[in-house]
């Protein structure tokens, strides 16, 4: 009885590309119908946008647009009324995740229009958050953003607390965190300026590509300069020499950049992490 030998690492590596070609084909040829259809003005630039963005939150994970830990409003479970008042005040969102500190875990949603239709009411009693708790949803980091848009609709719900692997608490991520990666930034009157780099707080940071050089030197201590662009989006693309597609990775100046969001045009969102960060970071290990 003989053995069947292994297939040779060519006749793989050829039906590998193969497959990994024809995979590739229907979204070059659908890439090449927009940029078409937008040069003879069938759709204007902004539909484009728009059709990028849907494209492009399939490949995006929750970690990758949430509101990281430091960033959230929480309202401790021990909290009275006029302090859960002051803090909605303050900060004008609309809801806030009830903090249960001892046991660091989210107990649920509250919403600030719940706190407004009991007083509307003169009613003079103590708010009892407990008979307004909405149920949190729970993700994980790594949950693609288009099945978690597919839960907020199924769900109903417009807020999810994410966990990291570990169970515990990395953060928040609402619908309109989502929808922004399809449509753009959707802003308010209530709005604040926010920061241009955010610090997840485990080596990694999430970073508007029209950052100025100088706000990126000034934040990671370095001293990068260059005559020929003003912006980390103009280092990144400096780096690849063309546009780089989304999720494309390149180390520069001992930093690794990530291309989250892009357009046919330009860079909007990069996730930086130092590369000593990386190097030093251990290695995950499977069983199989």
């Amino acid at each position: 009885m003989t053995e069947e030998k292994p297939p040779s690492p060519s006749l793989l590596k050829n039906l590998f590309n193969k497959f990994f070609q024809q995979t590739l084909k229907p979204k070059a040829k659908l890439m090449q119908a927009l940029d078409e259809a937008e040069h003879n003005l069938v759709i204007d630039p902004y539909s484009r946008s728009v059709i990028d963005g849907v494209m492009q939150v399939e490949s995006l994970r929750v970690r990758d647009v949430m509101v990281p830990r430091s960033k959230m409003t929480m309202i401790s479970s021990e909290a009275s009324t006029s302090e859960l008042l002051k803090v909605m005040v303050s900060s004008y969102h609309s809801r806030f995740p009830i903090h249960n500190i001892e046991q660091d875990s989210i107990l649920g949603i509250v919403l600030a229009k719940d706190l407004l239709a009991h007083f509307a009411g003169d009613n003079k009693d103590e708010f009892n958050y407990r008979e307004y708790l909405r149920v949190a949803l729970s993700v994980p980091e790594s949950k693609p953003l288009g099945v978690l848009l597919r839960e907020f609709q199924q769900n109903k719900s417009h807020m999810a607390i994410v966990l990291d692997e570990y169970g515990e608490i990395a953060g928040l991520v609402t619908l309109e965190d989502v929808i922004e990666q399809i449509v753009g930034e959707i802003e308010d009157e209530h709005d604040k300026e926010e920061d241009n780099i955010i610090d997840y707080g485990d080596g990694r940071y999430l970073l508007q590509a029209n950052t100025t050089l100088n706000e990126f030197n000034e934040f990671f201590e370095t001293t990068i300069k260059s005559e020929d662009y003003d912006t980390v989006a103009g280092l990144v693309i400096s780096g690849f020499s063309y546009l780089p597609e989304q999720m494309s990775e390149i180390n520069l100046h001992d930093f690794q950049f990530k291309v989250l969001k892009t357009d046919s045009r330009r860079l909007h969102l990069l996730e930086v992490q130092r590369i000593k960060t990386i190097v030093e970071a251990p290695l995950e290990t499977s069983n199989s």
